[in-house]
């Protein structure tokens, strides 16, 4: 904690110096002040007292380094296995919904072909009907024209 005021100091001092207009002479006071700061006793007391607690502490940073990492990478593993099996699943679900939606639209689709095929069919039929009917209906215009045709002309044969 100690130390990292002393960084913060020397931080400030080093934005005023460069900020300031006060020239060469500031610089030097405030350079001088910082090295005073730097080699006072209390100060060189709290350096070597961070860097022995830095080396103490080392090992146990290290070792809770290892255990969080293999607990990070055990819950990665086990996280990307779920994600893996969350993912089977819905995929295994969306190919069933698309058999199913594909087998509906087949069904449909054959179902409306019967239908299209049907009326076509009944379509033809009625005009074949039609047809017949109206040849029929023609023919037998076509004997009534000749058998009147004929009435008239025997008509006419027999008066001359």
């Amino acid at each position: 904690m100690k130390k990292s005021l002393v960084i913060i100091a020397l931080g400030i001092a080093a934005g005023y110096v460069l900020g300031a207009r006060a020239g060469r002479e500031r610089y030097d006071q405030i350079v001088a002040r910082a090295n005073g700061v730097w080699q006072d006793p209390r100060v060189a007391r709290a350096r070597r007292e961070a860097a022995r607690y830095a080396r103490e502490q080392a090992p146990v940073v290290a070792e809770r380094a290892q255990v969080v990492a293999k607990d990070v990478a055990g819950r990665t593993a086990t996280a990307a296995k779920d994600v893996a099996g969350r993912t089977a699943t819905v995929a295994r679900d969306v190919a069933d919904r698309t058999s199913v939606a594909a087998k509906d639209v087949a069904g449909r689709a054959t179902s409306t072909a019967k239908t299209a095929s049907d009326r076509a069919v009944g379509a033809a039929q009625d005009a074949r009907n039609r047809t017949v009917s109206a040849v029929g209906d023609a023919a037998t215009r076509v004997g009534e024209a000749r058998d009147k045709a004929l009435e008239d002309l025997g008509d006419d044969d027999e008066t001359l």
